[in-house]
Parts: C-alpha cells; structure tokens; sequence
C-alpha cells in the first residue's frame, strides 16, 4: 500500500490523545497528495480488500510504525504490512531534499557514535536545518520526517521495521518488484507489503548492508556474506551479476533474547526429561553434536544447551556469523574473518582467518568447553583430536541421521577418520516437521556413542530419547550410558542416581511453570543449583519465584 493513498480529516472537536492501535477519530478521504495533519503521527489504515481480515496489529517501533497480519478468504493467503506515518506531498519532497543535504554536510566523526547518539544527532540536525532555513512545520510533521531521516541514515530503511520485529527470523529479498517475504515466527513464510520498485535503491541497500558488515560488494565481487554489528547475518548479491531478477538479500535476525531450555519445552521441542539429561551431560562434559536440515533450529538448540555449561569453566566459541550468547563471564567469542586480494597457494586471502586457524588458537586458550557453530571443513579433524584430548565441544552439521552425519564427517572435504568419531558422546537429530500445529522443530532423537567395533568398522549407538510423531510425545528408550558414567564417577547407587535425576527435572519443571526464559534469570538459578542446590531445591519447594538478573 502506497504511504500516499489516504488522507486523514481532523475533527473540530478532538479528545485526549487515543491508542494508535484504536479506531481513529477521523475521516478518511482519497486525494492523495493533501496535507495529512493527523491528530497522531501513524494511521492505521482499514483494509481495502472486502476478502481480507485482519489478524493482529502489533506496535513494532511506537508510536511510528506498526505491524499488521490480515488473511485473504479469497486466495487463503497471509499479508504482512508495515504502517509507517503516512507522508504528504510537501513532507515527502522535504524528506528526499533533507536526506540530500545532510549526507553532503554531516561529518565523519558521526561513524563513532552509538546508534542512540546518531538518532539524537539526526534530529538535532534536522531541526536546526528546518529553524535555519524558517521552515516551519506542526510538531507532527516534524516527528513524521525526523522518523524518516532516521530511519534510512541510522536504521535499516524499508526493511527497518521488518528488522526491530521480534517474531520476525529471515527477511527475504528475491529481486526488483518482488513483494519481500518473512519467516514469521507464528505465521511462517507471509509476503510483506514492502517492495523494491527500482534497481537503484535496492543496488545502493545491498551496498549499504556491505558498509555495515565491513565488506565492499561490487559488479567484480556481487556476493556478500556477513554479519551487521547488531549480529544480524547477511547474504546479498548485487544487481543483475548473478541474480537476473536483480539484486537479492536474506537477512537473518540476530535474537537478543537467546534461546533457554525453557523455550525448549514451551514450544514443545523437547520434554523436561529431555533436558535435565542435556544439563547432566554439560556438567559431566560430554560432548555433543546437533544434526540437522537448515531452519530445523540447531543453533538456538546448541545455545538453549550451553546454559548449562558450569559457571566457572572456560568457553571458547568459534562461528561464521555470531549466533551464539552467552551469559557466563569466563568466555571468548570467537568470530572469522575474510580476507583482501588474490588468494594464495593455501587457497586463503592475506589477512584472511578460517575456522581452522580459530580452532587451532582456541586449544592453546585451555578451555574447558569449545563450541564450534557449524562444521564443514578440516577444522573438523582438530575439533576431533581435542575430543579425543579431554575438551568437551559442541557443534552442528547439516545432517539428518548418525549415519549420514558419519558420511559428511569421514569424506572430503572432512575426511575425518571414524576411529576419531569415538570420541563424540551425544547426537541429538533435531528436525522441522508439519502437524495438526503446523510447522515445529522436535528433537528427533537423542543418541550416545557408545563406542567403535573394530571389525565391523561401525560405531554404537544408543537411543536414549525419540519423538513419536502420532502422540507428539518423547520417549525414554529404557536405557543411557550418561547415568551408568555418573553413578561410576560419583560412587552412586541407581536409587541415588534416579533421585538426582528427578531433583533436576524437578527444576525445570519449576522453571517451565515460571517461564523463566530470560537467559540471564535462567543462568543466575542454573548457577545457583551448582554452587548450592539444597538452597535451590528449598526455594523450589516453597514454589517462591525464580531471583530476578542481576
């Protein structure tokens, strides 16, 4: 929908300021270019199409822009539109003049602002320009255009919207006229309102995301990968090189707020079983790999784990893109880094930095736990020689059973020997099927590597967890390994073994009941069960809520 297409009428007679999410006040006309002095900054508009219902509207950046879901009866489709404050004429030409101006007089100490900071700056400048130059304009107006210069000098421009929304995961771009698509966090993949009309602002918004991952894109070098300093992850390609419908980008959306275990079994991806064994294993320092297809949740599933990681063990963590977040104070997050120029005979840019080189660094680091966010490569044979060596690593690999994940690991370009893989303790097989629900993430099965029989060259397995798809439901296959260790390790009797079992499932139980899902609250309590579980366990008990963050 065109920002120009309504005009809002204000009564003679008007109210306290309204919910912007209520019905509004006014009438709505059709010239399209008169002045819109509104009686708030954004209008929700009503639906134009008699076939359509709207689902939700939800405040993303107020009071300036709002998300709405609506659904077509008639082509059973769902629509994601941004509302954002609706621009006369006059406004809109003031606006391209304004963002034309500042980007010739602004300086470049503006770079090492905060991003708090450059909104203030932005405004300032916006209003100085406007007292300058004896433009005088109602306080609305003014709001409705700083929100714009803002927007495309410190935000993300057309998609910011799409970007500040939490629900949101990917943002796609497939080219120019192309409506973008999301995968939204309830309603799946939905076509947006948003669109590229021209090749020159899409070109000059792929050129923009590069800047802000510090990564030139051009005609000689049109793929960009790379991750923003908010720790969103980008691929992009630049105009017409590669992409024939023009220029194209995924953004994924990095989550603040991490996956916990709680988010685990709240959204049913795993039982409270289920996960008091994963914080059994942490502690015990097994280590462990997460197999799966791509958007099958890997990584939220490896970070939602490594809470449990002990407080005081040290963390080295080794990605492409920085997804991993953790709340322990003893960590390194480690990220690569690409290099300039011709590559080498070593097949590497100078100043270039791979996982292999990061895994390497990372085992002269002494750390208790290594996580590698995805293994593809010769860095794979080091992971493995330092499971081999003592130090617990979790990582993850697409890969849809043991057998496969076998396949990738010992063949090129891996080519790990399967004698190594005897050293890995935990496979967790995690994947995105559809339901009665719709599309979910289960942990699939949950499986220990028992050890290597040298004569069938074949490692053992044990199934300790597997989804049954009729019931939705996990089921314990009788028997784990993890236990018989920890009852030998710790002189338990199987009594002994299943009470301290239920103590922790009993705790995430608790948790679940509370929805403690901050990471940080989650951690605090996690942390406090290591250091004094007795106070724990009586705070459970009492059912007193979970002690805030700090």
């Amino acid at each position: 929908m065109s920002a120009a297409t309504f005009r809002v009428k204000i009564p003679k007679a008007t109210s306290a300021p309204r919910n912007p999410l209520a019905p509004a006040p006014v009438a709505l006309a059709t010239e399209p270019d008169a002045e819109l002095p509104g009686t708030f900054i954004t209008v929700i508009p009503p639906l134009t199409d008699a076939d359509a219902a709207e689902i939700e509207v939800t405040p993303v950046n107020p009071p300036y822009s709002y998300a709405r879901v609506s659904y077509n009866d008639r082509t059973k489709e769902y629509l994601y539109e941004v509302i954002e404050p609706q621009l006369s004429r006059h406004e809109r030409e003031l606006v391209q003049h304004l963002k034309s101006t500042l980007t010739k007089i602004m300086g470049a100490e503006v770079a090492n602002l905060t991003s708090s900071d450059k909104l203030t700056y932005i405004r300032g400048e916006v209003e100085e320009y406007l007292r300058t130059r004896q433009i005088t304009l109602s306080p609305l107006s003014t709001e409705r255009i700083v929100y714009y210069i803002q927007r495309d000098f410190v935000g993300y421009g057309p998609v910011d919207a799409l970007i500040r929304d939490p629900r949101v995961e990917d943002i796609s771009c497939d080219g120019v006229n192309v409506p973008l698509f999301v995968f939204h966090g309830t309603f799946e993949s939905i076509k947006t309102n948003v669109i590229f009309e021209d090749e020159d602002p899409l070109n000059s918004f792929i050129v923009g995301l590069g800047q802000r991952c510090q990564k030139a894109v051009s005609v000689s070098n049109p793929i960009l990968d790379g991750t923003t300093p908010e720790g969103h992850r980008v691929q992009a390609t630049y105009a017409r090189e590669i992409t024939t419908r023009g220029a194209s980008f995924t953004i994924r959306r990095f989550k603040e707020r991490p996956f916990t275990p709680v988010d685990l079994v709240l959204a049913g991806s795993a039982n409270e079983e289920m996960i008091a064994y994963f914080w059994l294993a942490a502690e015990q320092g097994e280590s462990l790999i997460i197999c799966g297809g791509p958007a099958a949740g890997k990584t939220s599933t490896l970070n939602a784990i490594a809470l449990f990681i002990p407080p005081t063990s040290k963390i080295v963590s080794i990605e492409d893109t920085r997804e991993v977040n953790l709340p322990h104070e003893n960590w390194i997050p480690g990220a690569t880094r690409s290099g300039t120029g011709d590559r080498g005979p070593d097949g590497k840019a100078a100043g270039e930095v791979d996982m292999f080189d990061l895994v390497r660094a990372a085992l002269r680091q002494r750390p208790n736990y290594i996580i590698v966010g995805e293994v593809r490569g010769k860095e794979t044979y080091t992971m493995f020689q330092a499971m081999a060596t003592g130090h617990t690593t979790y990582s993850t690999m697409h890969a849809d059973s043991v057998k496969s994940m076998v396949n990738r690991l010992e063949n090129p370009p891996i080519n790990t020997p399967r004698i190594l893989l005897s050293a890995l303790n935990n496979v967790i097989i995690q994947i995105q099927a559809r339901t009665e629900k719709g599309v979910v993430r289960r942990l699939k099965q949950v499986l220990e590597i028992v050890g290597f029989e040298p004569e069938t060259n074949e490692l053992i397995t044990n199934t300790v967890y597997e989804w049954d798809p009729g019931s939705d439901k996990f089921v314990f296959k009788g028997h784990s390994f993890l236990f018989d260790k920890i009852m030998e390790i710790r002189n338990f009797t199987h009594e002994e073994m299943e009470e301290e079992f239920q103590r922790r499932v009993g705790v995430i139980r608790y948790l679940v009941s509370h929805k403690t899902n901050d990471h940080r609250q989650l951690w605090r309590f996690v942390s406090g069960y290591y250091k004094d579980p007795k106070e724990v366990m009586a705070r459970v008990e009492a059912g007193l809520p979970p002690p805030a963050a700090d």
